[in-house]
């Protein structure tokens, strides 16, 4: 869920004003895309619970850092990117396994087994990729972020973001393109 532009910048000056019904209201309006992105850059249930809650706190405590009032998605993405990475260094050799990964959709696989089938080796593939490349094919493919917004989310500007995007989707065919483990 998004929230319109109008009332967008009404939550973001109540939130500057340190009104706590609006961050409820910020949590509300992006917690599951946020929990989501974090189970698809490969944390477990648990782990990705944690840090979403970590990237609302962050954004509660410095709301003072967000430029521009319109931009609230991208620098809530860019938070949530920052705690995985910051996870990831902490946790080093600790990835969990593609059996615990949801699907896309945020459901369990059940009896799609062909759905279950694709996105497991397309997860797969995603988790050996470096964590930049990594995180632009999930904020633009998966999260649905324009590369405007992405870009924002990331921190670079639309031309660097657009060439890690270019260079990630060639990787990741690349990868896609080789047999699966057991195949032969």
């Amino acid at each position: 869920m998004s929230i319109a532009n109008d009332r967008l910048e009404s939550l973001v000056r109540r939130l500057r004003a340190g009104d706590r019904t609006a961050a409820a209201e910020l949590a509300d309006a992006y917690y599951q895309q946020i929990y989501v992105f974090m189970r698809r850059l490969g944390h477990s249930k648990p782990v990705s619970e944690d840090l979403t809650q970590e990237c609302f706190l962050a954004a509660w405590q410095h709301l003072g850092q967000l430029r521009d009032d319109t931009a609230l998605a991208g620098w809530l993405y860019r938070i949530a990117g920052n705690a995985s990475k910051m996870y990831w260094r902490r946790h080093k050799g600790n990835q969990i396994s593609i059996e615990q990964i949801s699907l896309a959709d945020g459901s369990e696989a059940g009896d799609k087994a062909e759905q279950a089938e694709q996105f497991s080796r397309v997860q797969s593939a995603l988790l050996k990729m470096p964590m930049k490349w990594r995180r632009v094919i999930v904020l633009h493919y998966m999260q649905n972020l324009t590369i405007t917004e992405a870009a924002e989310a990331t921190g670079v500007r639309q031309g660097v973001f657009k060439s890690r995007l270019n260079v990630a989707i060639k990787s990741l065919r690349k990868r896609l393109a080789e047999p699966a483990d057991g195949e032969l």
